[in-house]
């Protein structure tokens, strides 16, 4: 906390997206800057329309009225429908009930833009509230999307014919008419306008990102990561000049591009938009482990597995802080207790990144990159051994009804 400072953003990463020493100790350090800094916003990588759930069980109010599955149903629901999200959402739900000021209150969202779907529904069902003949009007325009709703990776390859060249400006129209008509619907319910706006720009967001990713995927993954910083600015802006936030995501989001061989492909992350934006008013902190098991895929949709995580590989950093002769602690970058400590490892090393998917037979070629961690981040945590995250089976949501939002 004392390294933290002043800082209005705390960027908290993972090294995997199925650990679960990651997951609880980024909810112990948002506990302490919530209670201690005086920060209302959580920010993850994470769907919109998803988060929103979490945001009203936290809140204790209704969610929009959905037309499709519960939420965190799409791949991987592991990342989030988990025993440590839900436990900290509990945590959360309990403090927010203490504060009498809304805008003390915490606040969860989704930063990502893959709830196509999802988000086009939401769109929809507020307008169909508020303003039905615009709402006939949207339905219309994403007509364009809806056969490419279950795999819109596919749209990508059918946008530049002539029939789909025309998806583009519909998209944007809607938000468009969203913005224009703010001050009439945002009088009636500032927040479900809000809302409202954010799916329509997820929407128009997503649609670019897939039909860019058909062609050039660096410029995809930099659309995506625009989109995550944008909607972080457009949620600090409804929250006020005084909000303060902390941003869970990968460690390859958060951890600052240019200190990777990421940049060299012309790739940046939010990480690298925030320290460009907040310069020290952001403090980034990374997350690693050696070894233990991991919840991933072996390949993307594929079932849920409990791997082992191979020992990390002589040239890496993760095997220097193997060596170190304790099992887990934390590393000051930013702020080194000795000055030789970070000069020595700026020199660029391997680094280990675990998605969703984690092929160990292909790891070195798969999941490792070069970095300099001291550039990367301001503060890196270590976990020697570590453990999978314990994902809410539909057994389970089924038979714990307080599990909302995880459950219908």
């Amino acid at each position: 906390m004392q390294r933290i400072g002043d800082s209005r953003l705390v960027l908290l990463g993972e090294a995997s997206h199925g650990t679960a020493e990651f997951y609880d100790m980024r909810a112990r350090i948002t506990r302490e800057l919530i209670e201690k800094k005086g920060f209302t916003v959580i920010a993850v990588e994470a769907d919109w329309p998803d988060a929103n759930h979490i945001n009203h069980y936290i809140h204790n109010t209704s969610a929009e009225p959905r037309l499709e599955s519960p939420s965190f149903e799409r791949f991987p629901t592991w990342m989030w429908a988990n025993h440590s999200v839900l436990e900290f959402s509990h945590w959360l739900r309990a403090h927010n009930q203490q504060i009498v000021d809304p805008r003390q209150q915490i606040g969860f969202y989704g930063l990502d833009l893959y709830s196509l779907n999802s988000s086009i529904q939401a769109v929809l069902n507020y307008l169909h509230s508020v303003d039905p003949q615009t709402a006939e009007i949207a339905r219309i325009r994403y007509g364009c999307l809806t056969p490419w709703i279950q795999d819109p990776t596919l749209y990508g390859q059918v946008s530049i014919s002539k029939q789909y060249r025309k998806c583009e400006s519909d998209v944007l129209a809607n938000l468009q008419d969203l913005l224009k008509k703010r001050l009439d619907y945002s009088l009636a319910d500032g927040d479900r306008f809000f809302n409202a706006t954010q799916n329509a720009r997820l929407v128009a967001n997503a649609e670019r990102y897939y039909r860019t990713m058909y062609y050039a995927e660096n410029n995809s993954w930099n659309q995506r990561d625009q989109h995550m910083f944008d909607t972080l600015q457009s949620v600090l802006a409804n929250r006020g000049p005084e909000a303060k936030a902390v941003i869970w995501e990968h460690n390859s989001h958060i951890g600052d591009a240019r200190a990777t061989q990421m940049s060299a492909r012309g790739e940046f992350n939010i990480g690298q938009l925030v320290r460009q934006h907040y310069a020290d008013a952001a403090y980034l902190i990374g997350f690693g482990t050696d070894h233990g098991t991991v919840a991933a895929a072996s390949e993307w949709g594929g079932p849920m597995e409990v791997k082992q995580v191979q020992p990390a590989h002589m040239d890496s950093y993760e095997r220097i802080c193997h060596e170190v002769n304790t099992d887990n602690f934390l590393l000051p970058l930013r702020q080194p207790l000795q000055d030789i400590t970070r000069t020595k490892l700026l020199t660029e090393r391997l680094e280990r990144a675990i998605g969703v998917i984690y092929r160990p037979e292909t790891e070195l070629q798969s999941h490792y990159f070069y970095a300099s961690l001291p550039r990367q981040f301001d503060e890196y945590i270590w976990f020697d051994e570590s453990s999978a995250v314990k994902p809410l089976s539909k057994e389970t949501r089924a038979g714990m009804p307080d599990t909302f939002p995880f459950g219908l």
